[in-house]
């Protein structure tokens, strides 16, 4: 088979016509057409000058996706009140400009609006842009649905939007629609995972415009504002090394040449019979800031970003002066200046940059945090909107669900005994989702709920999915419940019914117990699994912190406890009956415990403070000091003598380094059973917690309720919770980079240039998207997040994580308006629940418990209910594997790609070196994968499956340390054996059957 493709003992000349079609919706041609002679990407470059200065003109328009106004908002115009900006009229005008003028070039960013506008095209005007596109005219680049945020978005989530702006670029424009670079101009710091994943996606380069004023300082004398990024620890170079420019202007043109209709600067007046003639000095003062640009890069090439937010809505007024400035700027070259201006796009720009066989700076770390001043760090957003982060959170959980459900149920998950329905709602709301004014919580407040409002807009449509799948595969049709609120304790159906069922649907490719805590009425319960055997199971009160939380939306009483053992990639299913003589729920003591404990860990607490004291590892035996307790710090409301600054959506900026204790005692109740113990921890009205050890659980829990903050006092709060212990961490500590690989942190200390700390708390945050650590070389104490938030360790043994905001100033970032979040639920506040997973190790064996157990917390159980008896041909346990996948295998993604195919990635979960057991190599068998699908042929894709991967090719770059780029190839990719390496994700299209 072709292309890297897996054989099922066919002959390489014999493919079924069914892949074969399968195989030319990817490479963008229809079956038996001749692929056209292109020439877009590098092959339309407009030609430079060896020995000028060339300055590459890129026109171009930033178009976020939801920001000051919604999607739809910024697509038609619409309130423009708020902020003038018409997507669909900046395409409208570029496309008619570019017709005008062939030497005109334009490129565009984001797939979710272009996806919009090309559907609302005539035929004739669809097959015009495509000549556009096809001439090079018009590039596109990055390419996902949108410009993902890169502190707080999980990978997961980015990789499933990238895909899915790509395919959709891939399958209407063939080759010339496959970005060549990413463009990541605005998002607020840099991710390393990011840069790794672009360059597993087979990019070329990477462009951006933020990072920190220091550090842009020291590479512009340096010279060192491109550089070749080393993203990976673990996969051989190349295969993570991403060459990386940073932009001169961040996205913004030169001061004084902005020719939008936004825009103040003066226009090019070139008629010399006119008194206000200015080409002279048009051209003096673009000849100045070029060869002043030319001194801080390395070649005799340099690019300009000419454009801005939702520019060339008008496009004639940029198009008809650059224009004028190109003629009249290379007119000079007759005089002997030696500079020569071009249209050009990024992916031109690199190619001269590859041409110049230079070598580069070689970059291993991140690019956070980010600042733009002294005092202004833009680390407030890791944690800003805690409740939508955790709601985009779960969502990417319930699109997985929705994902593998639609595939392991076959048609009939799309049109089943519950209607017709689809995923493509919720994956484009969680592609949506994804954007860096959105998870990132810097969006306007009406913004923000039409992103949340849109996920539930998406799941609801995949609620339909699930129900059709698990009818199917269950063999009952009775209607299914779903429980969106069970953090609060609230599910009409269990609070009400007598005998109802629990299925719970695992997402991830290993068996998992996972505690299922439901609101009822009742005092006394019978639970049993799917053998029929009875599981042990508690009826414990609900706590006042919970009524008061969930107010007016529930009124159950108690809550039933039990832990769920669900198989791999399947369900389970749990019978519920109200007894009508039971032992009587838990009741709840008010002493503080000495200890609470299980087979694995031992927790003491304060008996005069009610405070967490210690935990112990029993297997290890190995004991820490360990207190936690919240704090607050005071926002900074911009009035004081070092900066104007204030706390916002985007900025941290605390007035003390000195964080306010809520309280220093906590008032407790106590809850032992021998299912689980908790002790509920009430430190103010506003802030309370559960500490929580299930039986069989290797974590601790802890549930913390926080808000609303109050702000009587005219002051804003910033609430933390902090971990004190004994470890010594020597100003050391680890955090994930987008859920994957880990990054070693110090304070205040950055690894490539000297910092100058002026803000020693917010600028030692960094952000936390699923776990960070603190280790010395005996005790390593991980906690997992339920959230992308920002945290730091300002003291050695500590940790800190940020838990809510509240701030009554705008930080003058743009969004204009406060971080204050009300509601009609919570109109004096936000309330925001979560939970931190604490676990202790030993440093060598912590990553084997700690990486299950985050992928455990982003892909959580999927509950569904139903009332009643189930029929008794109902099948009551399922699992789509023939066998739970290796410990160091995760299953990423598995989607339906068309009607015969389904896309399937395979992860490596461990980096090389960190864990004894499971860093090693692991092999895959796809043909003995699925328990319900017959693999019958398939090929390898890049990353972002646009790309056959025995096709990928990239520009090789050379490191300043001298040493070759190392080409491997990984496998065999004739076999269905599949390997995986440490931190390798591998890609396949497959063509199946349901057995």
């Amino acid at each position: 088979m072709t292309r890297g493709s897996l054989s099922c003992n066919m002959a390489a000349g014999s493919l079924p016509v069914a892949l074969l079609v399968l195989l030319s919706r990817v490479s963008g041609f229809p079956l038996g057409q001749e692929e056209p002679k292109l020439t877009c990407g590098y092959e339309s470059c407009h030609a430079t000058k060896p020995n000028m200065l060339n300055v590459h003109l890129v026109p171009h328009t930033h178009d976020d996706v939801g920001w000051l106004k919604t999607v739809d908002q910024y697509y038609y115009g619409d309130r423009n009140d708020i902020q003038h900006a018409g997507v669909q009229y900046i395409l409208d005008s570029v496309v008619d400009q570019l017709l005008k003028n062939p030497d005109r070039r334009f490129i565009y960013v984001e797939t979710a609006f272009f996806y919009r506008w090309w559907k609302q095209q005539s035929p004739s005007m669809q097959q015009t842009v495509k000549e556009l596109v096809n001439e090079g005219r018009l590039e596109f680049v990055n390419g996902g649905w949108c410009m993902s945020d890169e502190a707080t978005t999980h990978y997961s989530a980015v990789i499933d939007q990238m895909t899915m702006g790509l395919r959709f670029l891939n399958e209407t424009f063939g080759p010339c629609g496959r970005p060549r670079v990413a463009w990541h101009i605005d998002p607020f710091g840099h991710a390393r995972e990011h840069a790794s994943m672009f360059a597993q996606m087979g990019y070329d380069g990477f462009f951006f415009g933020r990072l920190d004023y220091q550090d842009r300082t020291r590479r512009q004398s340096a010279r060192e504002q491109e550089l070749l990024w080393r993203a990976s620890d673990s996969l051989e170079p190349p295969m993570a090394d991403l060459f990386t420019g940073i932009l001169p202007n961040g996205y913004n043109p030169p001061e004084g040449f902005c020719w939008d209709q936004s825009c103040d600067d003066p226009p090019i007046r070139d008629d010399p019979d006119l008194e206000d003639y200015n080409v002279d000095d048009v051209v003096r003062r673009f000849l100045a800031i070029a060869n002043h640009q030319a001194k801080v890069y390395k070649t005799n090439h340099i690019i300009m970003t000419m454009g801005s937010d939702f520019q060339y809505e008008n496009a004639n007024l940029w198009y008809k002066n650059l224009d004028k400035l190109i003629r009249y700027v290379n007119a000079q070259q007759a005089d002997g200046v030696g500079v020569n201006v071009l249209y050009s796009t990024p992916s031109c720009y690199l190619q001269e940059l590859h041409r110049a066989n230079l070598t580069w700076a070689l970059k291993t770390d991140d690019f956070f945090p980010y600042a733009d001043a002294a005092h202004d760090y833009w680390t407030g957003y890791f944690t800003s909107r805690p409740a939508l982060k955790r709601y985009e959170r779960i969502s990417n959980s319930n699109l997985q669900t929705c994902n593998q459900l639609e595939v392991l149920g076959g048609p009939v998950s799309r049109n089943g005994p519950f209607g017709k329905a689809d995923s493509q709602t919720m994956k484009e709301a969680m592609a949506v989702a994804q954007h860096h004014d959105a998870v990132s919580g810097t969006e306007k407040q009406h913004v923000a709920n039409d992103y949340a409002r849109r996920l539930a807009s998406g799941w609801q449509h995949c609620q339909v999915v699930v129900s059709n799948s698990l009818s199917a595969l269950s063999g009952s049709s009775a209607e299914r419940i779903y429980c969106d609120r069970l953090n609060i304790s609230v599910c009409p159906l269990t609070e009400s019914s007598e005998k109802f069922s629990v299925h719970v649907y695992n997402p991830l490719a290993r068996p998992v117990t996972w505690p299922v805590r439901l609101p009822v009425n009742g005092s006394s319960y019978d639970v049993s699994d799917a053998e029929g055997r009875s599981v042990d199971c508690q009826v414990v009160p609900v706590s006042a912190q919970t009524a008061a939380v969930r107010r007016s939306r529930g009124f159950a009483v108690n809550e039933l406890v039990f832990q769920a053992q669900a198989p791999p990639l399947g369900f389970t299913t749990y019978s519920v009956s109200l007894l009508r003589d039971g032992p009587p729920p838990a009741s709840t003591q008010r002493r503080v415990p000495a200890a609470i404990q299980n087979q694995f860990l031992r927790v003491t607490f304060d008996p005069d403070t009610g405070l967490l004291s210690s935990l112990t590892n029993l297997e290890t035996k190995r004991t820490i000091k360990l207190t936690q307790n919240f704090y607050w710090y005071n926002a900074s409301d911009g009035h004081n003598s070092e900066s104007d600054q204030p706390s916002g959506a985007y900025i941290f900026r605390p007035n003390s380094s000195t964080p306010f204790i809520i309280s220093k005692t906590a008032k407790t109740e106590s809850v032992q059973t021998p299912v689980l113990q908790e002790v509920r921890q009430w430190f103010a009205p506003w802030v309370s917690q559960v500490v929580r050890l299930h039986r069989d659980s290797r974590a601790l829990e802890l549930e913390w309720t926080v808000g609303p903050l109050p702000i009587s006092d005219d002051l804003g709060k910033e609430v933390i919770t902090r971990l004190d212990t004994s470890i010594k961490t020597s100003e050391y500590f680890y955090t994930d980079s987008n859920g994957r690989e880990v990054l070693q942190r110090k304070k205040d200390f950055r690894p490539t240039w000297k910092l100058r700390q002026s803000e020693p708390i917010a600028g030692n945050y960094y952000p936390i998207n699923s776990r960070a650590f603190i280790k010395d070389d005996v005790d390593q104490l991980t906690v997992v997040t339920d959230r992308s938030q920002g945290g730091g360790s300002i003291q050695n043994g500590s940790l800190e994580i940020m838990l809510h905001r509240r701030l009554l100033h705008d930080d003058v970032r743009g969004v204009a308006e406060p971080l204050n979040e009300t509601s009609s639920v919570f109109p004096d506040g936000l309330v925001v629940r979560g939970r931190l997973l604490l676990s202790l190790d030993r440093p060598p064996s912590a990553a084997d418990a700690h990486r299950p157990l985050a992928q455990q917390v982003v892909l959580q159980p999927t509950l569904t209910f139903t009332d009643g008896d189930l029929h008794p041909d109902t099948r009551l346990e399922f699992s789509g594997l023939q066998a739970a996948l290796p410990p160091a295998v995760h299953l990423l993604t598995l989607t339906q790609w068309d009607e015969d195919s389904v896309l399937l990635r395979l992860e490596h979960q461990f980096q090389s070196g960190e864990s004894k057991r499971n860093s090693g190599p692991v092999t895959v068998n796809l043909q003995k994968l699925f328990s319900t699908l017959e693999v019958l042929g398939g090929s390898e894709l890049n990353l972002s499956a646009n790309q056959w991967k025995d096709e990928m090719t990239r520009f090789h770059w050379t490191p300043q340390t001298g040493e070759e780029p190392l080409l491997k190839t990984l496998g065999d990719p004739s076999a269905w054996e599949v390997t995986l390496r440490p931190m390798e994700i591998r890609t396949f299209l497959l063509r199946v059957r349901l057995r």
